[in-house]
């Protein structure tokens, strides 16, 4: 399938030759000194007042309510499609978009609107898919969210389907699939929405992919854990990798996959005396990231779609899901390396390998060489938790309703259930999504009723709307809301007093947060996106009934229906991941 990628065992052990880029990501320029920088924004469209957004600002202009409409559309074409990769020298099957890994980039000025048509070439076997467009609010336009049995159904081996959206917010982002642990196995890529800066940078350097990295493919791994063997629950990453790249000792395979020991390694360039910005990305399945660079301090500028009073830090932590933008001053030495690093949590997850280490080179130096530079001390206090609240203060304030119109209580758990599998559970029920019947559809068709293991949570028309998230359980986890940005008031161990929030008067926003082992998130947003269907919350059904869906979503659910009334889908998980 990959002629150019899947070579001879002999030509993967050629070590004078090493790996090339086709063998290691496909046809991608990430990781590589080749790669160019990334613009202010894009310049083929109007700029009125010098700018795509016009005179819209970070500081003046309100992200959720005053986004431009540039009247341009940018277009993608994607073919998802399985291949073989080798980004840490371990030659693995994966699923991969327009045949690289990461996947290509998507990048709009905000106010533009975003078109992608897909095409479902997953075959061998055979797979649905549907992505999702972390972080976007879909305004207007639910259905294109991307998850299946929820906003739409999946689409089908050998269909297209074209999702368009508005680039509503600006900032770091990334899309993947939403189909079972899809991602895992390599269907993802970045987003970049260029939009106002409340900080001065001279060049942007772009996407940083921090991914945790698993050798065994993503199927295999559901099936372990969704088995009633309690030894196989437990699942260890193989590696970590910065931009889809990282070596790996080859002597920890224990198979009989080609393997190369000495892969090449991300690399990026400064130039002294420069502010270089950063898009941090944690893309990777469960693994939280403390993310540093040598001898050199960031400044963090953007958590998620949210700018942020700039703060300075020598470690970042993402959790999964989780971005974080920061500019980086070229202080080093001219004909200087120095390290990148990213190690995942080894309290909080199962890392064999928690080190993800890439090489930064300065104008003068040798990129032939490997760095010799010493890690910033880090602590990893096993919290598992989001740095404190206090330290991230939203550029744009806004202030919530103290007074919420309804609180919902949620529990997250994990059990065995009665047939001996585990469970992660909300409020006692696990979800699991029916592909065939999404809930946006039934809403729209004023079903009010659903079936409990659909976990649907119907806050009505009421205006805002705050969640009190308890964990249970021994594991921290990320928890996303689609469709908004949560203000998070407060977060810690135990239960929440009822009463103390952070920053009450312009708390932290953004679209994840870590919820910790025996912890709580207060979390609170505005119900101000109709037909919405998030965390599976149903907002504003009232409006949602008078939307107009298009046709495309029936027409991809006929077409699944098709399918999966001839072939089995073996959906043995809950049908959907993040």
């Amino acid at each position: 399938m990959f002629p150019n990628i899947v070579l001879s065992v002999a030509c993967l052990f050629n070590f004078a030759r090493g790996l090339s880029q086709e063998q290691t990501n496909g046809v991608s320029l990430w990781g590589t000194l080749e790669l160019p920088t990334f613009p202010a924004f894009l310049t083929s469209n109007p700029l009125p007042e010098g700018y795509p957004w016009g005179n819209k600002t970070a500081k003046y202009s309100n992200p959720y309510k005053e986004a431009p409409d540039t009247g341009i559309t940018r277009y993608y074409q994607f073919t998802l499609s399985r291949g073989q990769l080798a980004p840490d020298g371990y030659l693995k099957n994966m699923i991969l978009v327009n045949s690289q890994f990461p996947g290509p980039l998507i990048e709009a000025n905000w106010g533009d609107y975003i078109e992608v048509e897909i095409t479902n070439n997953i075959f061998n076997p055979e797979e649905g898919t549907s992505l999702h467009w972390h972080g976007l609010l879909q305004t207007a336009t639910p259905w294109y969210d991307g998850v299946p049995s929820v906003q739409q159904c999946p689409v089908a081996p050998g269909a297209t389907f074209k999702y368009r959206f508005k680039a509503d917010l600006y900032g770091t982002s990334w899309y993947h699939s939403h189909y079972s642990a899809q991602y895992t196995g390599g269907l993802l890529g970045p987003m970049v929405i260029y939009g106002p800066t409340q900080y001065h940078y001279d060049i942007d350097l772009g996407p940083v992919f921090l991914t945790d990295y698993f050798h065994k493919d993503y199927f295999e791994i559901v099936k372990d854990i969704e088995s009633t063997n309690q030894t196989k629950w437990l699942q260890y990453s193989d590696n970590n990798l910065i931009n889809g790249k990282m070596k790996y000792n080859c002597s920890n395979a224990n198979d009989e996959q080609p393997c190369v020991d000495d892969a090449p390694l991300a690399q990026f360039r400064f130039q002294k005396g420069k502010t270089h910005r950063l898009r941090l990305i944690n893309a990777g399945a469960a693994g939280q990231q403390f993310f540093s660079i040598d001898d050199h301090e960031m400044t963090v500028i953007a958590n998620d779609y949210v700018p942020l009073e700039p703060y300075t830090t020598t470690t970042v932590f993402l959790g999964v899901g989780q971005r974080t933008d920061v500019v980086v001053r070229a202080t080093g030495n001219a004909n200087q390396s120095y390290w990148m690093r990213s190690n995942i949590s080894t309290i909080c997850n199962l890392p064999l390998q928690p080190l993800a280490m890439a090489e930064i080179h300065y104008e003068e130096a040798d990129s032939t060489k490997h760095p010799t530079t010493q890690s910033w001390p880090y602590t990893d206090d096993g919290q598992c938790a989001n740095d404190d609240l206090s330290l991230t203060t939203p550029y744009y304030a806004i202030t919530p309703d103290p007074n919420p119109a309804i609180t919902f209580e949620v529990l997250v758990d994990e059990v065995i259930n009665a047939t001996g599998h585990l469970e992660w559970r909300m409020n006692h029920q696990a979800f699991h999504g029916d592909y065939n019947s999404p809930l946006l559809l039934l809403a729209q068709e004023k079903n009010q009723t659903y079936d409990p293991e659909w976990n649907v949570v119907q806050p009505g028309e009421n205006g805002t709307v705050r969640l009190i998230i308890n964990n249970n359980s021994t594991i921290s986890h990320p928890m996303h809301l689609h469709g908004h940005n949560m203000y998070i008031l407060h977060d810690g161990d135990g239960y929440w007093d009822g009463h103390s929030i952070t920053n009450p008067q312009n708390p932290q926003r953004r679209d994840t947060q870590m919820l910790r082992p025996g912890g709580y998130i207060v979390a609170q947003y505005d119900a101000d996106n109709p037909g919405g269907l998030y965390m599976n919350i149903l907002e504003r059904p009232n409006d949602l009934t008078s939307m107009k869906i298009p046709n495309i979503i029936q027409e991809t659910c006929r077409a699944w229906d098709i399918y999966s009334a001839h072939n089995v889908v073996d959906q043995i998980d809950s049908g959907l991941k993040q």
